[in-house]
């Protein structure tokens, strides 16, 4: 399989870049089918790879949050203790399901929070 040129790959990053700095999330569940279409990555990989991308773009969206007043990071502290220890058992849980499981389930995910908007 033939892997596209830095360009393609680029605009994928500047789209997810800014969907994440925008909404504050989503960028990932793009970069997702892009990494397997663009860069060729296997199905796990790409999940893997979205979110080493995705890490230092939140960190720059959050910079720009704080920088401009609106990171109210007390209201974030539980979240982030959640988050922490949701992030630890999901990375734990990677190894053990498949690339197929993790389309399905982000699929579901996107499909819930798509119609979640639509209808709030």
């Amino acid at each position: 399989m033939k892997r596209h040129g830095f360009w393609p790959c680029a605009c994928a990053g500047l789209a997810a870049g800014l969907l994440n700095g925008f909404f504050g999330a989503g960028g990932g569940m793009l970069l997702v089918p892009m990494l397997t279409r663009f860069a060729k990555l296997a199905g796990k990989k790409a999940f893997s790879t979205a979110i080493a991308v995705m890490l230092p773009l939140s960190i720059l969206s959050i910079v720009i949050y704080a920088l401009g007043g609106a990171l109210p990071l007390h209201a974030s502290v539980p979240y982030l203790i959640g988050g922490a220890a949701g992030g630890t058992l999901g990375g734990l849980l990677f190894r053990r399901v498949s690339a197929g499981f993790l389309h399905t389930a982000l699929g579901i995910v996107i499909l819930f929070g798509g119609v979640r908007l639509i209808l709030c």
